[in-house]
């Protein structure tokens, strides 16, 4: 079983957030990556390299991932993936994209999706709707 919990970000130490997620929005639609090994959706977002600041951890992704030149970028929350073994951290954003260019041929993403509503097909169909709600309501976004 998987669980999701959020915190502050004085509750977890900088160097635990393995992970930045970025719930994007385009022209008031929501951004939807998919991998080029999957046919599942996800959102923009993936692991912190050595040495990486969280924020440009996010900034990266969001690029690699939508083709995003010129967003506006905010930290909403450290969330926590609660499992099994114990508890991988990572800093949730959302993203206000105003500028899409082509996605890089030589990252990992073979398409994105610009929708209403999240993908019934999702990679992490026990992760991805909760930081998508969460994150809608705490910077209130219809």
């Amino acid at each position: 079983m998987i669980d999701v919990i959020f915190c502050s970000a004085d509750e977890v130490a900088d160097d635990f957030l393995r992970f930045a997620v970025i719930i994007a929005r385009h022209k008031n639609k929501f951004v939807f990556c998919r991998h080029k090994d999957r046919t599942t959706w996800e959102v923009p977002g993936g692991h912190r390299e050595t040495g990486e600041r969280i924020i440009d951890a996010a900034k990266r992704e969001l690029y690699e991932e939508s083709g995003a030149v010129e967003f506006e970028l905010s930290p909403v929350a450290v969330y926590g993936v609660k499992d099994g073994s114990g508890v991988t951290y990572g800093m949730l954003f959302f993203a206000d994209i105003k500028v899409l260019d082509d996605i890089p041929e030589e990252y990992e993403i073979a398409e994105i999706i610009i929708s209403e509503t999240m993908p019934e097909k999702l990679t992490y169909p026990e992760i991805q709707p909760k930081l998508w709600e969460f994150a809608r309501k705490e910077m209130k976004i219809d």
